[in-house]
């Protein structure tokens, strides 16, 4: 096999139907990739970092590089994996993100060689009369074979109309750019698949559907989410991103040194053994995985002064360097510890702040707090630690 095509397809899940992409690369020498994303979220992650490095790729082998942002799909949200349906977006909230976006996706693609293109230019553009053509093409017995909307069938929960048009809608975008390949998650398999179909419908070549593996989030259970609060940030400073890392299981490890690090399996099962062995410290290797994947998606750089940053807190118990942050001077004292956590931005969230409360993941100068509703004292030097590996001293 050529070995551009063998790195192409190395690290995916499944590359749909099997052989047609080494088929269309004997035809023509550059390709549209696309890869769909709807600004749902104004952080991107290391979930979708995986597919972003395939189209990277992609793009390093001189192929035509389409980052398509999903505006309008948007409005409705992706239904995959959803018990219910999604609350609408404003338009300002989609505006807010898709500011974001370019700057992120370019830390892992050449900014220089990709295209942005926003599917609001041709779904804005359809009359009711073009909608009802799109929909003739396929059939509701069709669309109700996602597992996701089997299951609420199933579960008696209510599926939206529009829902029931996402698919459709993802399809077409296909259609519009004439995709030769389409990137996505596993979970995103039936709308890839989608695409292609619509696109045999009007008469065109049909792309190859590429998926990549869903990355678990830092708790190894749940695929990596901001909803979820279990997800390491593109655009986080390194070394939050590091100590994250470090954070998550020893089992965990291993699917990140596969998936981030691109280790081999034969390369996994040698370091399982040096492990078993006692040869190789799984805290040793935990901050190899973790100063690997910082100097991927970040910098070496970064990567070296994350780790002794690192080193300095959690083996020589060194807080001196721990950064500051002053409160105002009218800030409420005593104040709840939820909005004490809120300012620090160590949470995002109420319900995220009880999380960590309650399972015991919060101490004030070494207590532990428990208490969800409680009222802390403050003073200047305090040390707050929430996770295992986040800490914040107050000015």
């Amino acid at each position: 096999m050529n070995k551009n095509i063998e790195r192409l397809l190395a690290g995916t899940d499944s590359v749909l139907p099997a052989g047609e992409l080494e088929a269309k690369l004997q035809k023509k020498d550059c390709l549209t990739i696309k890869l769909g994303m709807d600004p749902t979220a104004p952080d991107l992650h290391l979930g979708h970092a995986l597919v972003l490095s395939k189209m990277r790729e992609f793009q390093d082998q001189g192929h035509n590089v389409i980052f398509l942002i999903g505006d309008f799909t948007a409005r409705i949200g992706d239904p995959s994996g959803k018990s219910k349906t999604r609350p609408p977006l404003t338009q300002e909230a989609i505006e807010h993100n898709t500011k974001t976006y370019f700057e992120q996706v370019s830390k892992i693609l050449d900014p220089e060689r990709f295209t942005v293109r926003y599917n609001s230019e041709w779904l804005s553009k359809l009359g009711f009369d073009d909608v009802l053509k799109l929909c003739a093409k396929t059939t509701v017995a069709r669309i109700i074979e996602r597992n996701d909307f089997a299951r609420r069938l199933k579960e008696q929960q209510a599926i939206g109309m529009h829902e029931l048009l996402y698919p459709i809608m993802q399809g077409y975008d296909s259609v519009a750019l004439d995709a030769d390949v389409e990137l996505g998650g596993t979970d995103q398999t039936f709308n890839l698949m989608m695409g292609r179909f619509l696109q045999e419908q009007y008469g065109k070549d049909a792309q190859v559907v590429m998926t990549m593996p869903i990355l678990e989030g830092l708790d190894g259970v749940q695929k990596m989410s901001k909803s979820l609060g279990n997800y390491i940030g593109i655009s986080e400073p390194a070394d939050q991103a590091y100590g994250k890392l470090m954070s998550i299981s020893d089992v965990l490890m291993w699917r990140y040194l596969h998936l981030l690090v691109q280790l081999s399996e034969s390369e996994i099962a040698a370091l399982q053994k040096d492990v078993i062995s006692g040869k190789k410290h799984p805290m040793a290797l935990k901050k190899e995985m973790a100063h690997a994947v910082v100097t991927r998606f970040w910098s070496s750089e970064g990567a070296d002064k994350a780790q002794a940053a690192f080193e300095q807190l959690f083996e020589k118990k060194d807080f001196s360097n721990v950064e500051n942050v002053n409160l105002p001077a009218d800030y409420a004292n005593p104040v709840w510890i939820v909005n004490l956590l809120r300012t620090l931005k160590a949470v995002e969230s109420s319900s995220q702040a009880r999380r960590l409360i309650e399972s015991g993941a919060v101490s004030l100068d070494d207590q532990k707090m428990t208490d969800f509703k409680a009222e802390v004292t403050w003073k200047p030097g305090m040390l707050i630690k929430v996770g295992k590996h986040r800490f914040y001293k107050i000015g």
